[in-house]
C-alpha cells in the first residue's frame, strides 16, 4: 500500500474515531462544563411574559388600584399616557400602556413608545463610571483635578463685599469623586439666586458645543460652598460624562452602548431618536397657569430635541428610551450586577453604588430638588437616592431601595429587600397633579400581601 494511501486511511480512520468518540456519554468533568456554560447564559435570564401576581405575593385585586390610580390620571387629561412595568423576582406582574402617544394625532400609547428619560440618565452615567472604578480606573477619594486639571484651580464663592462683588476662598481639601457623585462637591445647574449660579447662564454652560468646552467654562466658576458642606442638584454628571469620556477613550454614547446597550439588550435606549425610531417617540407636555396639559414651550429649546446626536452628550439628562429598555437596565442592578448572563458590575459594586453617601448632617431637610427632601433615613449614593431607613424617611418600600427620576415625569425603583423593580414612564414636565411616582408606591406596596412569597 502506497504511503499516500496509507496516510488517507489514517485520517478516515482518525475521523471514525472522533466520530465514535464524540457519540460516547459525557465524562463527568464535561457534564459539568457543559452545565456551567448553560447557566452562563441562562442565569439571571430577562423573561417579559406576565405571570398571575399571587405567585410571587402581590394580589390581583389589589393591582388594580395601581391601574385605577394611572387611568384616572389620564382620563382626567392630568397626563397623556402612561407606561409601567412591575416586577417582583424578576418576574414581570404588571405591565401596561394607558392613554395616548400623542394628544394631538390620537395616536395610543404603546409598550415601545420611546420616552426622555432627562435625569434618569443619571444612574446610567453611574454604572458607567462604576464599571471604569472596576477597571482600577479611579477612586472616590481621588480629586476630581486627577482626571480633569482644569478644575485644579477652582474657588469657592463666600458671598459678596460691600460693591456687591464676589468674595471668593480657596477650597478646604480639593474637591473628590465620591463629592461629584453625590452632589456635594458646590457644583449646581446655575438655578439658584447667587452670583455664582448666574455665571451659568452669563457662560452658557449647558450650551456648550462639546464637553470640553462644557469642562473650560465650567472651569472658570466657583464652587457654590465647600466640598462636602452642602448638597446641590448639579451638573456633577454631566462632568462625570466627560470623564468616562477621557478614561475609556470612547465617546459617552459609545461607551453605553458597548458597555451597556448591547449587553443589556437595550434596544431602542441612546442620545437620539432615529428616524425610522420617531414614529414611536412620545410628545412632550407641560401644565399651563390653569393645570391643563399643553404641549411643552420650554424645553425644546432648552435641552434639545433629541433628533440628531448631540455634540454635547449629556450624562446628566440626555438618554432616550423605551419603559422595557429601562427596566432592563433596573432589573441588572436588581440582579446585583448581571442579566441574562451579561455580567455589567460586580454585587459588591452595586451595592457601593446604592450605599448612602452623604454625610448625615446633611440629611436635615434643608437640601432637595423637586419632591426628593434628603433627610433622616433618605439620602444619596452614587448617582441615585437611597432610602437607607424607610420608617423614618416616612416610605414603605423597603430598606436599601434606590432610585431616580427625569424632568418629564419618568421614575424607577429598585427595592433589594422585596426584591421589586418598578418603571413608570410619562411625558409631562415639572411635575403637576397627581404625583404619581410617589402615589405609585403606596398602590405598589399595598398589594403586595405575602411579601415572604
Amino acid at each position: 500500500m502506497s504511503l499516500k494511501r496509507c496516510g488517507k486511511m489514517g485520517r478516515i480512520l482518525a475521523a471514525g474515531v472522533a466520530l465514535a468518540v464524540g457519540t460516547l456519554p459525557l465524562t463527568a468533568q464535561q457534564a459539568s462544563a457543559q452545565q456551567t456554560r448553560l447557566q452562563a447564559t441562562t442565569r439571571h435570564a430577562l423573561d417579559m411574559t406576565l405571570v398571575k401576581p399571587e405567585s410571587v405575593g402581590f394580589s390581583t385585586a389589589r393591582l388594580e388600584r395601581l391601574h385605577a390610580l394611572m387611568q384616572e390620571a389620564v382620563d382626567q387629561k392630568h397626563l397623556s399616557g402612561v407606561v409601567t412595568i412591575l416586577a417582583r423576582h424578576g418576574k414581570v406582574v404588571d405591565y401596561r400602556a394607558y392613554g395616548q402617544r400623542d394628544m394631538a394625532s390620537g395616536a395610543p400609547m404603546t409598550k415601545d413608545t420611546i420616552f426622555r428619560d432627562y435625569s434618569m440618565t443619571k444612574p446610567v452615567t453611574g454604572v458607567a463610571m462604576m464599571i471604569l472604578y472596576e477597571q482600577g480606573k479611579w477612586l472616590p477619594s481621588d480629586p476630581i483635578a486627577k482626571y480633569i486639571p482644569e478644575f485644579a484651580h477652582l474657588k469657592v464663592f463666600k458671598g459678596v463685599d460691600g460693591d456687591g462683588k464676589m468674595v471668593l476662598v480657596d477650597p478646604d481639601h480639593a474637591p473628590t469623586m465620591r463629592e461629584l457623585m453625590t452632589h456635594t462637591a458646590g457644583f449646581s445647574y446655575g438655578n439658584g439666586k447667587t452670583p455664582a449660579d448666574a455665571m451659568y447662564g452669563e457662560l452658557h454652560v449647558r450650551q456648550s458645543k462639546n464637553l470640553q468646552e462644557m469642562i473650560e467654562r465650567l472651569a472658570k466658576i466657583p464652587l457654590l460652598y465647600q466640598p462636602g458642606k452642602g448638597w446641590v442638584y448639579s451638573m456633577s454628571m454631566d462632568i462625570e460624562g466627560y470623564i468616562v469620556e477621557k478614561l475609556s477613550g470612547q465617546t459617552l454614547p459609545e461607551f453605553m452602548r458597548d458597555q451597556l446597550f448591547k449587553p443589556l439588550g437595550m434596544r431602542d435606549a441612546g442620545f437620539y431618536v432615529a428616524a425610522d425610531k420617531r414614529s414611536r417617540f412620545a410628545a412632550l407636555y407641560e401644565n399651563s397657569a390653569e393645570g391643563k396639559l399643553i404641549p411643552d414651550s420650554t424645553n425644546g429649546s432648552s435641552m434639545g430635541d433629541f433628533l440628531t446626536p448631540p455634540a454635547m452628550p449629556s450624562g446628566g439628562g440626555g438618554l432616550t428610551s423605551t419603559a422595557e429598555d429601562y427596566y432592563r437596565f433596573a432589573q441588572m442592578l436588581a440582579y446585583e450586577g448581571e442579566l441574562n448572563g451579561a455580567r455589567i458590575l460586580a454585587p459588591a459594586t452595586v451595592h457601593l453604588m446604592a450605599s448612602n453617601h452623604v454625610p448625615v448632617e446633611l440629611l436635615t431637610g434643608q437640601y432637595s430638588i423637586g419632591l426628593q427632601i434628603l433627610r433622616p433615613g433618605f439620602g444619596y449614593g452614587y448617582n441615585c437616592a437611597v432610602v437607607y431607613d424607610p420608617p423614618e424617611a416616612n416610605l414603605p418600600e423597603g430598606k436599601g431601595t434606590f432610585f431616580w427620576d427625569g424632568a418629564a415625569g419618568t421614575w424607577f425603583w429598585v427595592d433589594p429587600t422585596n426584591d421589586i423593580v418598578f418603571v413608570g414612564m410619562i411625558q409631562r414636565m415639572h411635575g403637576g397633579s397627581p404625583n404619581v411616582e410617589y402615589l405609585s408606591r403606596n398602590v405598589v406596596y399595598q398589594a403586595l400581601v405575602d411579601p415572604a412569597k
